[in-house]
């Protein structure tokens, strides 16, 4: 089922998250409840949902980037990026610790904040430790762009958006972003050496 993504604005997403009980997690309502987000979440389509998206204080999280959305970006990006796929999980009550890393700067976008993005810093290689949809424990190590999206949606648990940590002199509109992307590419093939003349 399709559920709302709230805007900012909204009180919860301003608001500390509660941990759920492992009697909570394995009944049926959040069950039924992780099945809702996993299908907003590819409908939007997006890389991770957080229940405060969806009007709910709680600490869940659905993380998902599909090899079909990383084959939209170009082989340079996914490089800088150090982007991989990241097959669908859910994280509970995920608690995060940074790994020492290089901090990256990167535009980066959220569905509660529709039709804009802006440059987020945000540690290279993160730790968390969360409970899964069954309430068993797991850990995960995660760099690059997995360790950005797991940073961005641990913060909606913390009542923060990336506009909280965002560089606000980039913050931009997406088609703006889009148009600034497309030009650069442009510039960058008008600098190539045209094979014909050379």
């Amino acid at each position: 089922m399709k559920l709302k993504i709230w805007q900012a604005g909204e009180a919860v997403l301003r608001s500390q998250s509660r941990p759920l009980t492992p009697g909570e997690i394995r009944g049926p309502e959040i069950q039924e409840l992780i099945a809702s987000m996993r299908d907003t979440m590819r409908d939007a389509p997006g890389v991770g949902l957080a229940a405060p998206q969806i009007g709910l204080d709680i600490q869940l999280v659905v993380i998902e980037d599909r090899p079909e959305y990383i084959q939209k970006v170009s082989p340079a990006q996914i490089e800088e990026r150090q982007r991989r796929p990241v097959p669908f999980h859910v994280l509970i009550n995920p608690s995060l610790t940074f790994e020492p890393s290089e901090t990256f700067e990167f535009f980066e976008g959220c569905l509660s904040v529709a039709g804009f993005t802006a440059i987020v810093p945000r540690a290279g290689r993160v730790r968390v430790e969360y409970l899964n949809e069954a309430a068993e424990s797991r850990e995960v190590v995660a760099d690059g762009w997995y360790a950005r999206i797991l940073q961005h949606e641990i913060d909606h648990l913390q009542g923060t958006l990336y506009i909280d940590r965002m560089q606000s002199r980039s913050f931009s509109t997406t088609d703006n972003y889009m148009r600034y992307l497309a030009r650069q590419s442009e510039a960058k093939f008008a600098a190539r050496p045209d094979p014909a003349r050379s």
